[in-house]
């Protein structure tokens, strides 16, 4: 772009903003300044310290701290489901049952055995986790809708045996109840916190590494990862496994929250919103976080809609058709692709 004084003649050019950081960052970390620090992880960092830590501390309000622990639940179960999905290539439609299997897993363990809840959580986000990936196992050879449908008749299944079971195992249709509460509101909200920045903070981490790119490229050519000598049984197991950890630890939470562990674990929205958020957040350009970021936009969408009862589920598909035919990319993702598009002027 040229332009022209009567004084003088000059050129002006456009210039990206984040050219020469992205040039530099991408191989060798090397940053000039606190202004370039800041483009990087400004945007990652300054939301989560206003919304997620400090919140709290300015607004002590009980119903919006829950309304918070509520979404961080959500975002783990989102990224939980983008993992599996988007990276490991198994599509599921049942997450209700992994947090199911976390929630009444640490409820049993505490009720009937009196195990303390800072034990109970961990043993319950590994053993559900575990137990989930093990359930799973005779479906792994199934690809695309035959899976996701398989997944979907898990928390049906779950749910029917307990009602069909009676108070004889795990309360039944009652559920468990008496279930060890947190110390005090402090540790239930900052524990949660730091496992939601732990899990995604470990699975981008995990994705860059050997180890990721094996599940990315199950995903893209299974049939090529079986053919160059590797399990690929073995690994979707894996990736199952991973996967499961952060929405297991999300059951045990709950369950020690409201002090109870029974068929709302198993609700259909535990494995429709998880869907929701991360088609809403937007997936594949910034791993995992267009779903975390998802699950706090629809949270308190959900929250005033809740006096619907049912109804909520029509929110829920409304939201679903709009962003996919609106939007498709994803919030996160139209969001990311502007903020490194900001151009500025050289004159020469």
């Amino acid at each position: 772009m040229r332009r022209e004084s009567s004084a003088k003649r000059e050129e002006v050019f456009t210039k990206r903003l984040d050219r020469g950081i992205k040039v530099r960052t991408d191989d060798i970390y090397a940053l000039m300044g606190w202004r370039e620090i800041m483009y990087l992880i400004g945007p990652r960092i300054i939301p989560l310290i206003i919304i997620v830590l400090l919140m709290p501390l300015v607004y002590p309000n009980m119903y919006l701290i829950r309304t918070v622990e509520l979404a961080v639940v959500y975002a783990l179960l989102s990224i939980s489901w983008e993992f599996l999905s988007e990276y490991v290539g198994l599509v599921s439609l049942g997450h209700a049952y992994i947090i199911g299997v976390g929630a009444y897993l640490a409820a049993a363990l505490n009720v009937y055995y009196g195990i303390p809840i800072f034990i109970t959580i961990p043993v319950a986000t590994v053993g559900g986790a575990a137990i989930v990936a093990l359930s799973f196992l005779p479906c792994l050879p199934l690809r695309g809708i035959y899976f996701a449908i398989v997944t979907l008749a898990y928390p049906l299944l779950f749910a029917r045996i307990l009602e069909a079971s009676g108070e004889a195992f795990l309360g039944g249709t009652l559920g468990l109840y008496g279930v060890e509460g947190f110390p005090n509101e402090w540790v239930a909200y900052y524990l949660l916190i730091i496992v939601f920045i732990i899990s995604i903070l470990g699975l981008r981490r995990l994705l860059s590494s050997d180890f990721g790119l094996i599940f990315i490229a199950i995903r893209d050519n299974d049939l090529a990862v079986e053919a160059s000598g590797l399990n690929m049984t073995k690994y979707k197991t894996y990736g199952v496994f991973l996967a499961s950890l952060p929405a297991c630890f999300a059951g045990a939470y709950m369950a020690h929250l409201y002090l109870s562990a029974n068929l709302g674990n198993l609700a259909l929205d535990f494995s429709i919103v998880p869907i929701i958020a991360a088609v809403l957040g937007g997936m594949g350009m910034t791993p995992l976080v267009g779903s975390a970021v998802g699950a706090f936009i629809i949270t308190p969408v959900l929250e005033f809609f809740r006096a619907l009862g049912h109804l909520r589920m029509v929110v829920y598909s409304f939201f679903l058709v709009a962003l996919i035919v609106i939007r498709s990319e994803g919030i996160v993702n139209y969001l990311w692709r502007k903020y490194h598009q900001f151009y500025k002027e050289v004159r020469i």
